[in-house]
């Protein structure tokens, strides 16, 4: 009998079409070595060409699996990503503010199709609930926008974002600059928590199958937190493997398809 590998717990919603949310978690969390347990909060109709419907978990089904799993297993690391409204992300909040694990916040605010999947009530409690709770928090450059009103057209602008969200209370904040514009031959991350900075540069792959991205780099740092790494490693691990599944990601229905979770399995 082997011993139990680190632990990761994902609280987020399903995707069905199977190339973000829980699912891109699971897989990520599978290729990386560590068990992958889950907490349901939003049930989607999804698939590669967008998001057909969306329909929130009860406060009290989110809260029972929670409890439920680190009650009895336990958990190494936490990663959050669709939370659907204000009650839920004060919920969820609540619930993290008592496990004793670093947390990844993956603020998802819209789809890769530019589906809403956040109320807009609920912004006030992902600054002022959420952000605090964060180990590490990895907004896209649309989130930025929609949490601090920053919009990011440079380097420098990433850096005021930055600045920004470590403002509500994360530990770091890993601003995702691949949406920044001007077609760069690079896509360019910026990690720091106001103290030092870790730019993160890979190849920008011309690939339009990308679905699943943000919750793919979010779970794979989860998963070397877990691992015992410290940020800046886990983060710089966590960037290798997602360029990996860019540049591996593959068709799939007929819009935009996802990134490939097993790309490194298979080398």
């Amino acid at each position: 009998m082997s011993p139990a590998p680190p632990l990761v717990l994902t609280v987020a919603g399903s995707d069905s079409g199977g190339g973000a949310g829980i699912q891109a978690d699971l897989k990520t969390m599978l290729a990386l070595g560590v068990h992958g347990m889950s907490v349901l909060t939003a049930v989607t109709a999804q698939n590669s060409r967008g998001v057909r419907g969306a329909w929130e978990l009860p406060e009290e089904a989110v809260r029972a699996q929670y409890r439920a799993v680190v009650d009895d297993i336990g958990v190494h690391a936490v990663k959050t990503g669709m939370l659907a409204s204000a009650a839920l992300v004060e919920t969820v909040a609540e619930l993290l503010a008592g496990t004793d694990a670093p947390v990844v916040v993956d603020p998802v605010g819209v789809s890769k199709h530019g589906d809403p999947l956040l109320a807009a009530s609920a912004l006030d409690s992902v600054r002022a609930k959420l952000l605090p709770a964060a180990t590490v928090a990895t907004p896209n450059l649309d989130e930025v926008t929609q949490l601090t009103g920053i919009e990011v057209e440079d380097e420098d602008g990433m850096r005021r974002a930055a600045d920004a969200i470590l403002g509500y209370g994360p530990r770091w904040a890993l601003i995702k600059g691949g949406h920044l514009p001007g077609g760069a031959a690079e896509a360019v991350d910026l990690l720091t928590d106001g103290t030092e900075e870790h730019w993160l540069r890979a190849p920008r792959y011309d690939n339009r199958h990308t679905h699943g991205t943000g919750c793919t780099l979010a779970s794979a740092v989860a998963s070397g937190l877990a691992k015992g790494l410290p940020v800046p490693e886990a983060v710089h691990e966590a960037k290798a493997y997602v360029t990996g599944a860019i540049a591996a990601g593959f068709a799939l229905g007929e819009g935009i398809g996802p990134v490939d979770h097993g790309w490194a399995l298979r080398r």
